[in-house]
């Protein structure tokens, strides 16, 4: 029986590549983290640093871990879903490092703490999502699926829209000018709940190339409204000269651009997976996590 602890192996005892390959992948922050060392140290406030990274990939992971239904259907490589757990995992694990650093920033005062998280509303709602993530780990053993039951566990655990929803907020809240990277990870959100609303629309747990496709155009257009929308309203500004800017490439790309563009890939890979020499069937939908 394989120990528990030996995240590079599958049920069997086999050293698995696409486990060791996810272990990597929750391993790079902290690689980059050590990289950057000279610049964190060297800055105006290294411990602020910390918290709003170690944040940061608490919800890149959140989103990756929502990202592998969708994906394993679309790539028709059903193992993904064993590695789910394990993301959702790591997800935690950033956000616990994330509130350990934010005690430390409050020089370990737990009555300081407290009082902060209950008294600003940013962190009222970065706390609930704490909690909500904090709950979702610590009932994902398999022990604790075996006692509350599939179907109870997979109620408990759709709260995880919820939380990502909680946790978005919370990173738009927290930031202080320049929203581009909140709105393309909220955009990059919203197309993994639509893609699980309309899969749900259709009876189905998968969704035609062209149904992708349109997918991916109304997110993008629905994030340049949204940002457009959000500026204009921030900078009293009419939100069509925020959409005119948006085809200014001198300017920089654009969140909803970026948006489109991972969507087309999803879109292609879609495509070509589909009409794949020799490709097995899709794979049976899995229970949505």
């Amino acid at each position: 029986m394989n120990s528990s602890w030996q995240l590079w192996r599958d049920r069997r005892g086999r050293v698995s590549p696409l486990r060791v390959g996810t272990l990597g992948l929750l391993l790079f922050p902290l690689a980059k983290a050590l990289v950057d060392a000279q610049s964190i140290v060297h800055g105006a406030r290294p411990l602020n640093d910390l918290i709003h990274r170690a944040g940061f990939w608490a919800l890149t992971f959140l989103g990756v871990t929502l990202a592998v239904t969708p994906l394993r259907r679309i790539a028709r490589y059903g193992n993904l879903v064993e590695v789910r757990r394990m993301l959702g995992v790591g997800a935690f694990c950033y956000i616990a490092a994330h509130l350990t650093l934010f005690t430390a920033d409050q020089m370990f005062d737990l009555g300081k703490v407290v009082h902060e998280i209950s008294h600003r509303w940013y962190l009222i709602v970065g706390g609930t999502a704490w909690l909500g993530l904090a709950t979702l780990a610590a009932t994902s053993t398999d022990g604790i699926v075996r006692r509350l039951g599939g179907l109870r566990w997979r109620r408990l655990h759709q709260a995880v829209y919820v939380i990502a929803l909680l946790a978005l907020i919370h990173y738009f809240q927290q930031t202080k000018a320049d929203v581009t990277v909140p709105v393309f990870a909220a955009s990059l959100f919203l197309w993994l709940f639509a893609y699980r609303l309309v899969a749900w629309w259709q009876e189905t747990g998968e969704l035609s190339t062209l149904t992708l496709l349109t997918l991916s155009c109304a997110v993008s257009a629905l994030t340049f409204v949204g940002e457009a929308a959000g500026i204009g309203i921030a900078f009293h500004v009419s939100p069509m000269r925020v959409l005119d800017v948006a085809f200014d490439f001198s300017a920089g790309i654009r969140p909803g651009w970026e948006v489109l563009a991972a969507g087309l890939v999803v879109v292609a890979i879609d495509f070509v997976r589909a009409r794949w020499p020799g490709r097995t069937p899709r794979v049976r939908p899995a229970p949505a996590e």
